[in-house]
């Protein structure tokens, strides 16, 4: 279990054994703080009641190991690691205590010898994964599958029901796992086990809902906007300052938009060095975003590299995937942050990026466009909105785009057959909730895509009614979307090079501040972000960052098409999709046909059929 994730943690290896309660820990380590054999774990208390594996990093363990010693903890210390601190807060204040001091990223496995109780426990956020569930082995726990995978062999199932979930995602929700009798721990949460058995439902140990430290809403609402700028500046710089405590080379990945500027920008200003900023470019322009990050990096300074990838770099990597993300994982960005994590890799270990912005601060358009979308069209009745669903759907894509040529050019940026589309499927929803899931969604649940499941209405998982429209879905996406694809998709692909990716923009104390913003801070005049871009304002011109929202996208379409049409074709053979029971291989192959036509973009519904097959592909030749 221990080598099949030595790419997590290359430079040490510890195995623990406790053969009277039937016990094993393994750890692999990537070493960032205190290098040296004093960090090595598993690590015991000084008492010995407690033993811990523990993957990630606790940033204000400075301030905690000042708060110990003054209420009493330890005199002497064997080293300066984390580790160490999180063991001591245990022992004196209790594991839960100690989690509402840290601050950070973390998952980890704590033995109790007291009591017998093993507690394995989540950061707030879901930056770093736990895997935990029963097997035929045994109960087993782990940061990746891979690990469990090499403790069960051949004997764990797929869970049709978490398939389903992930054709319609892109990535597995929640505490599903595609393994059936295995789960993912949730953000924010802890479970405990006893002579190997399960003590209950995870609890939260923290959750969004919790008052931010030190302010509420009903102030800030009342609160001048530049006193706001001003508390949010200074909460980023600190949670940035805090991040760069590193005893290794450290840099940031840079795009130039407005989360990553940011972080890159009070990184500089708080360094006596050139922060190094790495970025991937792409040969087709549509796409590149290098220019823009090139521009921030010679403003601020920094010392910057960026690599172009072209069509054949995609087609190269695309094998990998499926050994790199572990479990089925679809977005397509992942290609282009494996391949920016390779390239920072080779000049640092550690690397900031800026995830999470658009989440707290309503970055995305789809926002204030679902927004407004829902209250036109709850005015509706039902039944008239599936009517012109159905109408919309008459035409293909590039059939709408035929009549929009007929528009003055100003319309037509606005306007196209794939937006068509969307707006059909999403337009029956009977709420703002099961709208907004299907704005999210691929593969809706009633395709009936995965064969032995039933295709159930849609459903808003861990949707909340709290706030206005805009701040529910944004408690959707950091509830979901962010641990679920943009937290997994950084992790896999800096760690599988074995690279530690930070994220400053997620510290709690940030995101419980993000939450008790009013609205008129975050979207302003239709554009959101407003507050984080006045932060930025402070440090880079405007001209150099107002521009259309990207993403960190590919041009997944064209390259179905040309270079990975060939992979693709025989992944998504109709034969072989009948052969294996688990897909519906008319549907598949319908969307295949018309992609290559050009007359749909499917490439995202393929993408999921594509990432699945190539991950039952990749372990049949383990």
């Amino acid at each position: 279990m221990a080598c099949a994730l030595v790419h997590r943690g290359p430079d040490d290896e510890g195995l623990w054994l406790d053969p009277g309660h039937g016990l094993a820990f393994a750890h692999r380590r990537l070493a960032i703080i205190d290098l040296s054999q004093q960090g090595h774990q598993p690590m015991h208390s000084v008492s010995g009641r407690y033993v811990i594996v523990y993957n990630g990093e606790m940033y204000n363990f400075e301030e905690m190991r000042a708060d110990l010693r003054a209420c009493g903890g330890p005199a002497q210390w064997r080293g300066h690691s984390d580790t160490e601190v999180l063991l001591a807060g245990a022992e004196l204040w209790g594991i839960k205590a100690t989690l509402d001091r840290m601050v950070g990223m973390f998952a980890f496995a704590l033995w109790d010898r007291d009591t017998g109780t093993l507690t394995l426990c989540r950061d707030r956020m879901g930056e770093k994964p736990l895997y935990y569930g029963r097997t035929a082995k045994g109960f087993a726990f782990a940061s990746e599958l891979k690990a469990i995978r090499a403790l069960c062999g051949g004997a764990l199932e797929v869970d049709t029901a978490a398939l389903s979930q992930f054709m319609q995602f892109g990535y597995v929700p929640g505490s599903s796992c595609i393994y059936r009798g295995l789960a993912k721990l949730e953000a924010g949460h802890l479970v405990q086990i006893r002579r190997g058995v399960q003590v209950g439902m995870p609890s939260a140990f923290w959750q969004l809902s919790d008052p931010a430290q030190g302010v509420v809403a009903a102030d800030l609402a009342a609160m001048e906007d530049v006193r706001i700028v001003d508390m949010l500046h200074d909460r980023l710089k600190a949670s940035v300052a805090l991040q760069m405590v590193s005893d290794v080379p450290l840099g940031a990945f840079l795009s130039g938009g407005v989360d990553s500027s940011t972080v890159v920008a009070l990184m500089q200003a708080q360094s006596s060095r050139r922060v190094k900023t790495y970025t991937i470019g792409f040969h087709e322009k549509a796409f590149d975003e290098a220019p823009h990050a090139r521009a921030v990096a010679r403003h601020l300074g920094t010392d910057h590299t960026e690599l172009y990838v072209s069509s054949d770099d995609a087609a190269a990597l695309v094998p990998d995937l499926p050994r790199i993300y572990d479990e089925p994982f679809a977005d397509s960005s992942q290609i282009p942050t494996t391949l920016v994590a390779r390239l920072t890799r080779q000049h640092v270990t550690v690397s900031l990026s800026g995830d999470g912005g658009d989440e707290l601060f309503a970055g995305y358009p789809r926002y204030t466009i679902s927004s407004e979308l829902w209250r036109r069209i709850n005015k509706l009745p039902l039944s008239m909105r599936v009517g012109v669903s159905r109408a919309l759907r008459c035409g293909s894509p590039r059939g709408w785009d035929r009549v929009f040529g007929l528009l003055p050019s100003a319309r037509r940026r606005t306007i196209n057959g794939r937006r068509v589309h969307r707006l059909a499927r999403v337009i029956v929803s009977r709420s703002l909730g099961e709208m907004y899931i299907r704005l999210m969604s691929q593969w809706q649940p009633e395709e009936e895509l995965v064969l032995g499941v039933g295709g159930s209405a849609v459903e808003p998982p861990c949707w909340s009614s709290q706030g206005t429209s805009i701040e529910q879905m944004r408690r959707w996406d950091v509830g979901q979307y962010l641990p679920d694809d943009l937290l997994v998709k950084i992790d896999r692909a800096a760690m599988s090079t074995s690279l530690e990716s930070r994220t400053p923009l997620l510290d709690h104390r940030v995101v419980e501040l993000a939450f008790a913003l009013p609205e008129r801070v975050l979207v302003r005049d239709g554009q959101g972000k407003w507050i984080l871009r006045r932060v930025l304002d402070r440090y880079v011109p405007r001209a150099l960052i107002d521009r259309p929202k990207a993403g960190f996208e590919v041009p997944l379409a064209n390259w179905l098409r040309g270079p990975l049409r060939d992979w693709a074709q025989h992944l998504i053979d109709p034969v072989r999709l009948r052969a294996m029971g688990q897909l519906d291989a008319s549907k598949v192959s319908q969307l295949w046909q018309q992609h290559q036509r050009g007359s749909f973009d499917h490439s995202y519904y393929l993408w999921n059929v594509l990432a699945f097959q190539a991950w039952q592909d990749a372990l049949a030749g383990a």
